[in-house]
């Protein structure tokens, strides 16, 4: 279990296209109450549960499956979770009830408890009624309790129902859960305070095979009906089930910092609660929410967890280890003991004896385990429940190495071991360890390590050490020493390993950052070639990713040193062959090291949008020795040239002296170039009082990959997150107002707000986009003039076309450039309607980006840019 879960959480919702209301013959999770037999519904969990492997690993998934489905106890079958519904998040309506159905359809039932208050408050004052609070809670006379129990019944028939129509069973329950006494009548009128639970009717909806669904009404003892708070309903209701998660589903998708604005990934309440409470920007709301949930986890076993999260990101908050809004949990207060002693010898000899995989095999023994230990100086990482235990051996002046990582399952699930390595990384720069090559949690280990090499059925791992040949130095002195078993390293010359097979099976190779010097040819136009500039890519696991790495392959001054991605972490990347690269997890500590070091000469951020800051600021940490330029791919910082970014579009806006001299770059979306070159030589013809409109048509790669996809054999590999099947190999339009790309392509050619209409469609090819652009003009123009103006704009462009005919998919997809054609001019002369395409993944991303690189790093601005169709 030593790859579960950092969180208890998830982050994306899968497609909408992939969960489909039930229709006639459909199987549902619940085959006794359909007719199905039991067949029916062990194929309908199968094919929910392979769905599941989009948003996560298959190990993930399987993993937090058996934890949930474990906690499903017949004799109390409301352990899984309770999640709290924002009223706020019932607009959300469609989203919410697939999230909840998903669950229901792989046997999970969530108890649900939802408030209304937005929609109350929207009728009252309708009805002429002020809403007015003390302290935050919500005055109650009869008539805002009449409108009130009125609208918490709508909308919890609301839910009911749209859950229904999608085939999952669910029971709306009104009553009879919360008994309560007046909080305070004279004060708030009829407001309750919970003092007891009944959960029966929440476990008979269960046992009957439907979701709860809750309203946040009480009643008191005499049967009046009382408002009670849903955050609290919610609370006391997770006092009485200890479910193992409680779920606060928000607009908002989490807590974030009040100074950076950044999401708070986890909290560990036990460790950072009095730090985070003296902060001065925890106040109002935020306190009061920290400090209500530290009281409901003190009153829960340790197992539970609290998380925010928006509607749409529930599975992957539930199935996956990234996560996605913001975990709370109690957390674990770590120690480090200097001697066997100071842990406890019975404890750790009970700790071996229970968890030592060389001990419970029979390879070793429990007192030679103890006494091996004991033969150098090291220290012993551990919790005080002894969930996680690690010892790390570290004579003096030697190399660190993790001799026992000993971790119970509630340690894993709870992060404790996670927490602990974190610790020994905070203590030795550089770290040696070893597992056996069949362990089912390898992957943990291939996350944490930057090279591994297995052999004789154990792989050995390392981090702070990038140098092949100090790699082999190290491992020869360690296993002289006896600090690890002997035979890690080929015996006798030969070649040394090369790049190896990932971390799901076979042998593994070093990964090792050491690159051979590569022969650059004669520059051109007297630009740099005296040395090849090393570019690190992180998010290489994407169509664009891959797309880059490809023009790279072959690119004369620019040599790929290091490519990120979590999924693929351990693999070898075969599409380059100039040197053996391996893909790594790098960590934003890596990042701001290498920097420091100057290990790399540009950063590429390959990232989905909002994920680049921090690697920007990992990088900007260096400080005055940070020296290299980023350029980013995402729409992070297409809007913020005054905070130093330049905007890589070189065709426009005289950018290429701003280029030249730049060290961030953002680079343009794929319609936003199209778009900009399509418009911007008209731009001194239009209409001001009328906005042109563009029609983009893309291919379906625009629309991304689906995270932790795997092959049949368990290996990740890219998907396409929608494709031809999903389309019914036709086109969508999706986005129809206010896509970021109409922001963009608005902002950078000088329009205001409203000045540009734009609506993008999805077809069911794999790249390429047609821009076709209506836009209104001043006065009477001919199509000659209008063609002029092309011509005039983009004179001596050596990656822009101008044609006659409209530009058909095959002049687009796999060219390097944008080519423009089909320009008409309306009978009247006040209307002209161009059209121009390029490929999305080229000229709209890694093209740009390679231009981008060449101004900035020196080069012509081509080299290594084909002029022939990308194959």
């Amino acid at each position: 279990m030593l790859a579960a879960a950092r969180r208890l959480g998830a982050r994306r919702v899968l497609p909408r296209a992939l969960i489909v209301p039930r229709a006639a013959g459909a199987t549902t999770m619940h085959a006794r109450h359909f007719g199905l037999t039991p067949g029916d519904a062990q194929t309908d969990r199968d094919t929910i549960t392979r769905l599941l492997y989009s948003i996560g690993t298959k190990r993930e998934v399987e993993r937090y499956l058996r934890i949930f489905s474990s906690s499903a106890n017949p004799s109390q079958p409301a352990k899984f979770a309770v999640i709290k519904i924002g009223g706020a998040v019932l607009d959300q309506i469609d989203e919410l009830a697939l999230s909840l159905s998903f669950l229901y359809r792989v046997g999970l039932y969530p108890v649900v408890v939802h408030g209304a208050g937005p929609q109350l408050n929207e009728i009252i004052e309708r009805e002429g009624v002020v809403p007015d609070y003390i302290d935050g809670i919500r005055i109650t006379d009869a008539k805002t309790l009449q409108i009130a129990r009125r609208v918490f019944l709508e909308e919890n028939l609301r839910l009911v129902g749209a859950l229904e129509q999608l085939g999952a069973r669910a029971r709306p329950i009104t009553s009879g859960v919360f008994t309560a006494d007046y909080l305070d009548r004279a004060k708030y009128g009829l407001v309750g305070k919970i003092t007891r639970i009944d959960k029966r009717p929440i476990e008979a909806a269960i046992r009957a095979g439907a979701l709860p669904i809750l309203t946040s009404l009480a009643e008191s003892p005499e049967g009046q009906i009382l408002n009670v708070n849903a955050d609290i309903a919610a609370g006391e209701l997770a006092k009485e089930l200890e479910p193992l998660k409680i779920v606060f589903v928000n607009e908002k998708g989490g807590l974030f910092h009040g100074v950076t604005g950044k999401k708070l990934d986890v909290i560990n309440l036990d460790e950072e609660y009095d730090l985070l409470m003296k902060e001065p920007w925890v106040k109002y709301g935020t306190k009061l929410k920290i400090r209500e949930i530290k009281e409901l986890l003190d009153h829960l076993p340790r197992s539970s967890s609290v998380a925010i999260i928006s509607a749409d990101m529930l599975q992957k908050e539930l199935f996956t280890d990234s996560g996605a809004g913001t975990l709370i949990r109690r957390g674990y207060k770590l120690f480090k003991y200097s001697s066997i002693d100071g842990i406890g010898p019975d404890r750790l000899r009970q700790v071996i004896h229970d968890r030592d995989p060389d001990v419970l095999s029979g390879v070793s023994s429990v007192s030679g385990a103890l006494s091996s230990i004991a033969q150098t100086p090291h220290t012993i990482y551990a919790d005080e429940a002894l969930d996680a235990v690690a010892v790390v051996s570290h004579p003096e002046n030697e190399v660190a190495v993790m001799t026992h990582l000993l971790p119970s399952k509630h340690g894993v699930l709870n992060s404790v071991v996670d927490n602990v390595f974190s610790a020994i990384k905070k203590d030795h720069r550089k770290l040696f360890w070893t597992a056996r090559a069949e362990d089912e949690n390898r992957t943990w280990h291939f996350e944490r390590a930057d090279g591994s090499f297995t052999r004789a059925g154990r792989s050995l791992f390392w981090y702070g050490v990038q140098d092949v040949d100090e790699v082999e130095r190290i491992v020869h002195e360690l296993e002289a020493q006896g600090r690890i078993e002997r035979a890690y390293l080929p015996v006798g010359p030969g070649p040394r390993p090369a790049a190896g097979v990932g971390a799901q099976g076979g042998a593994r190779a070093y990964s090792t950052f050491a690159r051979r010097p590569t022969h650059i040819p004669g520059g051109a136009r007297g630009y740099a070639t005296a040395a090849p500039k090393k570019v690190a890519l992180v998010g290489a696991r994407g169509f664009t990713g891959q797309a880059l790495v490809s023009i790279l392959d072959k690119h004369p001054y620019l040599e790929l040193a290091h490519v990120s991605s979590r999924q693929l972490a351990g693999y070898p990347l075969t599409e380059y062959t100039k040197n053996a690269i391996t893909y790594e997890n790098l960590s934003m500590e890596d990042v701001a090291r290498m920097e420091k070091e100057q290990a790399v000469d540009a950063w590429v951020l390959a990232l989905p949008n909002g994920l680049a800051a921090p690697y920007v600021q990992a990088i900007d940490s260096a400080g005055e020795q940070s020296k290299s330029v980023v350029v980013d791919l995402s729409a992070d910082y297409r809007f913020a040239e005054q905070d130093g970014w330049a905007y890589g579009l070189p065709e426009l806006y005289d950018s290429r002296p701003k280029l030249r001299a730049a060290r961030r770059i953002a680079n343009p979306g794929c319609y936003a170039t199209s778009m900009q070159l399509l418009l911007a030589p008209l731009l001194s013809l239009r209409d001001p009082a009328r906005p042109p409109t563009v029609f983009g048509l893309s291919g379906y790669s625009g629309a991304g990959t689906v995270a932790g996809a795997t092959d049949p054999d368990g290996r990740p590999m890219t998907a396409a997150k929608v494709t031809p099947t999903d389309l019914a190999h036709g086109v969508k339009p999706y986005a129809l107002t206010d896509h970021i790309h109409e922001r963009e392509a608005g902002t950078h050619l000088g329009l205001g707000v409203g000045e540009l209409a734009f609506v993008p469609t999805v077809g069911s090819w794999f790249a390429g986009i047609t821009s076709v652009a209506s836009v209104p003009l001043a006065q009477k123009t001919s199509a000659q003039e209008i063609r002029a103006a092309y011509e005039r704009a983009y004179a001596g462009e050596r990656l822009i076309t101008l044609k006659k005919d409209v530009p058909i998919l095959s002049d687009i997809e796999g060219q390097h450039g944008w080519v423009f054609g089909g320009l008409q001019v309306h009978s009247g002369g006040y209307r002209a309607v161009v059209v121009g395409g390029l490929d999305n993944l080229l000229k709209g991303a890694a093209t740009q980006c390679v231009q981008n690189l060449n101004l900035a790093l020196g080069f012509d601005e081509y080299a290594g840019i084909p002029t022939t169709k990308a194959a």
